[in-house]
Parts: C-alpha cells; structure tokens; sequence
C-alpha cells in the first residue's frame, strides 16, 4: 500500500502541495491527472525519495521495490534482450554469482531464489516486451547504438516493465510509441501484477488501463473509482453541487448582512442583528470551483484551391534508391480529413514526408496545386527549436516585417501568453514547445496539415482544444498518430499502410484497434477448410534464440545436478547423524529437496524448450 499522508512540498516559493493525502492500496491501477505544472511529475520524484518533503510522510511496505523510466538507455554495444536483462538487477546478479558460487549451501540458495523469480523465463518474457513494443526478433539482437533516442526510450520503458516493481510509476509512456505499441501497453499495464501509477494525457490508456484516477488540483490530491471518463462525470458533478453550494451561501450571507444592515441601529432589533453577525462570523466559506484556463488553438484560414489538390499517379518513395512504398494511387482534397494507419516500419512517416516535400519521388507522376502550401509537424521539429531563443523570436525571425502586437497575438492564439512568449524555449515545458512548433508549422495559412504525432507532450485540455481547432480548419489534414481519441473525432477517412501499398481501410477504427491486439489475419497464412495446415519453418534469428533456449536449459540441469551430487555427498556422511546435529541434517535435506524440486523444473522448462524448437522446425 503507497499512503500518501498530509505533505507539503514547494519549489522556488511556489506551493505544489498543502497538506495533500491518498491512499493506494497494493495491486492497484491508477492514472495521475492534473494541470500542466502542478506539481505530477514532482510527486514521482517525491515517492522515489529523489526529493524531501517540507511535511507529512510517504510510505511503502518494507522492501517494497520503485520502479520508472528516468532517462533513455545510452548507446552501447549491448543487445536490446541484454540490456532488457540486466534491468532485473537481482537476477543478474545471481546468474553472475551462480557462473563462479563452489559453496553447496549458497549454490542451493541461489537456484531456489532464482527459481522463485522465474529467472529461467526470462528471456522469453523480456523478447515478448521488447516485440510488444515493436522491435523483432532480429533487432532484438542489434546493439543500443543502432537505434535514435526516441527508440532507445522504448528499451528503457521494456527494462522496468521487465524488472516489475512492486510500485511502477511511468510518466507519459506512450509519448515515443506508435498506435500499436501504445495499445500493447494499455493491455500490459491491466494485467501488470503490482501497483502502477502512470501519468498520462492519453484517455484511451486512462480509460482502459487503470481503475482509478489521481487528481491533483489546488495542492491536494483527490482519488476518483473508474477510468478518466468516470473521473470527468464524476467531477463536472462535483463542481456543478460546489458551485450551486457557494451560489446558495452567498444569497445567504447577503440575506443575514441585510438584516444586520437595516436594524442594527435599532434597539428592539439589536439582539438579532448581533445574532446574525456571530452566524457570518461562523459561517465556514464555500468557494466555487475555479474554471480551468480555456487550452485554444487558432489556426489561420487558408484560400479554398480547386480539388484535387494533390494527385499521385503510380507514385514511389523511398531513401537511397530503395523503395518504401510502390504503386501509389492517391487522391487528396481539400475537406479531407485522413488518418494513417499500420503497423511499425509499414512507411507512415515516409508517406507524409513524401506529401510535405521533405522526400522526393522515386517515381510516377506526383501533381500538386500550383498555389498549395503545406504545413508539416514532426515530433524532430519541437526538439529542434533553437533553446537560447524565446518564441517571440522564432516568429520574428519567420516575419520580421511584424510588430510585435501582432507577433504576440499570435501566440496567444496557440495558447502561449506573455509570459511564455519571453521565455526562453529551453525553459518551457513539453507542450509549450509542441505549441510552438505547431504555430511555426500552419504560420502561412496551409492548405494542408501534416501531423505526425502532434499530441506528444500535449495534456488533456490541448487535445481537446486540437481537435476542436482541426474540426474549424478549412484545409486538409494528414493525421499519424497513437490518440485513437483524437483520430476518431478528427479523421472521416482511413488510409492503411502496408506491405510497401497505401490503400483506403474499409471498416472503422475499433475494428482495426481488434487487429492490432489479436494480430493482423492478413499476415497469417491461409489454411483452406478440412486441409491440414504445411509447418511453416521459423526466420532463421527465431530459431538460433530457441536453440540458445535448448542450451542454457540443458546447462540449467547439468548444474542443478552437480549440486544435487553434492548434496547427496554430504547426506551420505554419517558424522551428520551423530547426536546434536539433528538440525544440521534437517537442513541439508530440506535444502536436497528444494534442489530436486528446482531440477523437476528445469527439466521441465527443457523439454518445453525443446518442443518450441522442434514446432519452429529447428
């Protein structure tokens, strides 16, 4: 159980929490809502004991193991799977041990506690994660330095599910995946064995991946039942009976100060009036709910262009003269409003880098508007807006024939006031300078919008100002992104990119969120009715890792019964039976039975292994 009890904590003078209290009991899945800047990710910080608190207390059962993605995995020559091993520190601490330990008792020990972890799994259930979060086979096998840092974000998220904690905290986890991985994730944390705290802006893993929301608000901390959904009915309620509640004592306090007001000076009054003057000085105050600032986005409006504005006729696109996509026959108007779909590494992000002229074609004739302009976001651009440099200065670099007033004007529109606009952008947070980049990318009136992962670092309020602000734009939208929220409220056509082909998607988002979590039927072969189905051989990088499975099980044994031979040299002595030693001999044999009871389950995890292998066709 995490008992969060009346702290108090503030940074720079500024009070994040006043005497703030919750209670999460073990096993428990909760989501960590609240305004950008009150104080979430500080609250990590705290739990972990990164930070002392002025007052109050946070505590943990004994022993109890924190967990949570500080900083991205650093690029080495280690493999994924390795690196995603060695985040279980304990057990790779008893696999080095178990390589040199000559001592029968610590041997013992050690393969009973390895045996209680599900050490000899671990492989297995670190490739599941890293596959889940979109790395193969093959790749698994690749060094760190092989990958960017957004990819390498991904092994550090594999290495603490991996490692399980018994607390997890996970702050924005789905802002580096895509729609597969992020829905992948919603599923692993529902059935994560202990606690999880995650702050997330992403409604779908709020509303189908925790059963409780975290409110932080006005310094203290509020826990809602049900997913983000319930926790918004349940608040809108709240603060309609808080408002009501105030709205009715300030009638009453009017109505008693009236009173006081009109007889006070009279005598035969007087008793009453003072009355009711002890009643105002009792009263406790009732003050309604604040109104969240209005999240707004004001994108400018574009002259309409003859359709279509673009038109790609037998289209390629690719990098170094290899080819990504093929036999592109696309149509864009502008009223169109498309989400890209398809799994990791299918083209998405080429597709739109194709659209926004950041890549040239291979091939076919690709017709655009003579007059059309395209604005293009990418996750890439928010982080390479000049630090030293405030947002009034990126705009008056792009329009130096502004004033300021209108420069200004601008960036309020996005959201960004005036005190953000003179602030240097290395000093903003995540959403400022997604703000920012997105005013940067629709500044010259676009006719179409590419967005590639624009809800990154966007909180609640903003997605939905994004979606609102989408729905007014009179230009066409080119949507990626992993919100199923927002592509469902936004996109009126669905575009599936796959198997080096862009081709329209038939049926709705729900139906292709189903494919994703059971696995694409098209990419499973067909077995006709009453025909037995031909074994299919396994890639060749599966088969080495279920071979390497085979040997280190077989290892396994070998080991366990170089010890079992011990154990029972040393129950053969008869010295141990001599009087006194009775609790010698009772250890040595409890010890002899839980080595046969780790060997049962190493031969066991042998021929499992040895039939994986065999199905693969190895």
């Amino acid at each position: 159980m995490l008992n969060i009890s009346d702290i108090t904590y503030a940074v720079e003078g500024r009070t994040l929490f006043e005497g703030a209290s919750a209670t999460i009991p073990d096993g428990h899945k909760v989501g960590l809502v609240g305004p950008n800047g009150a104080g979430k990710t500080t609250l990590f910080k705290i739990i972990r004991g990164e930070l002392s608190l002025e007052g109050g207390d946070i505590s943990l059962p004994s022993r109890a193991r924190v967990g949570g993605v500080a900083q991205e995995v650093p690029s080495s020559s280690t493999s994924l799977l390795d690196t995603v091993l060695e985040a279980d520190t304990e057990r790779a601490a008893l696999m080095a041990e178990a390589e040199t330990a000559t001592d029968p008792t610590r041997i013992a020990d050690i393969q009973t506690r390895l045996t209680d972890i599900d050490a000899w799994s671990a492989e297995a259930r670190a490739s599941s994660i890293l596959r889940g979060l979109g790395f193969d086979a093959q790749a698994q096998l690749k060094p760190c330095s092989d990958f960017s840092g957004g990819w390498r974000m991904r092994v550090a998220l594999a290495g603490v599910l991996f490692a399980q904690p018994d607390l997890l905290l996970l702050d924005e986890p789905t802002n580096y995946l895509d729609l597969e991985g992020a829905l992948w994730l919603e599923q692993y944390l529902a059935k994560y064995p202990h606690t999880v705290m995650v702050i997330s802006h992403d409604r779908g893993l709020l509303n189908r991946a925790v059963g409780a929301i975290l409110h932080l608000e006005g310094k203290k901390l509020t826990l809602y039942t049900g997913g983000y959904d319930s926790f918004a009915r349940q608040r809108a309620a709240n603060r309609e009976q808080q408002a009501a509640a105030a709205k009715k004592q300030d009638e009453r306090r009017a109505h008693l100060q009236s009173f006081v007001d009109r007889f006070k000076a009279k005598a035969s009054k007087a008793k009453q009036a003072q009355s009711r003057v002890k009643m105002l000085e009792k009263m406790d105050t009732i003050t309604a709910p604040e109104d969240a600032a209005k999240q707004v986005f004001t994108f400018p409006k574009p002259e309409d262009l003859s359709p279509p504005i673009v038109a790609i006729d037998g289209g390629s696109v690719g990098y170094d003269g290899k080819a990504v996509l093929q036999r592109l026959n696309l149509r864009i108007d502008q009223d169109d409003r498309i989400a890209l779909l398809g799994r990791n590494g299918e083209g998405k992000s080429t597709l739109s880098k194709l659209l926004a002229d950041k890549l040239p074609s291979m091939g076919g004739s690709v017709v655009k508007s003579s007059k059309l302009r395209v604005g293009y976001f990418a996750q890439h651009q928010v982080d390479e807006l000049d630090l030293g440099a405030t947002p009034l200065v990126h705009l008056q670099r792009l329009r130096p024939g502004e004033g300021q007033s209108r420069l200004r004007a601008r960036l309020a529109g996005f959201g960004l006031g005036a005190d953000q606009a003179d602030t240097n952008v290395g000093k903003l947070s995540g959403g400022q300078k997604a703000r920012l980049s997105l005013l940067l990318a629709t500044i010259d009136a676009p006719h179409m919008l590419i967005l590639d992962e624009p809800t990154n670092h966007l909180d609640i309020e903003s997605r939905e100002a994004l979606t609102v602000a989408l729905n007014d734009y009179s230009g066409a939208v080119i949507l990626v992104s992993h919100d199923m929220h927002l592509l469902s409220l936004v996109a009126d056509r669905l575009w599936l990119v796959k198997g080096g082909r862009v081709a329209p998607y038939e049926f709705d988002l729900d139906t292709y969120r189903g494919e994703l979590l059971a696995g694409d039927p098209d990419d499973k072969p067909k077995v006709e009715k009453k025909e037995k189905p031909k074994p299919v051989k396994a890639p060749r990088d599966k088969i080495q890792m279920l071979r390497a499975d085979v040997r280190k099980s077989e290892e396994r044994v070998e080991k366990l019964g170089e010890m079992i031979k011990k154990l029972d040299d040393i129950l053969a002595d008869q010295a141990l039976y001599l009087p006194g030693r009775a609790n010698d001999a009772a250890k040595w044999q409890m010890k002899h039975a839980e080595a046969r009871d780790a060997m049962n389950r190493a031969e066991a995890l042998w021929l499992e292994a040895l039939e994986r292998l065999e199905k693969a066709g190895g």
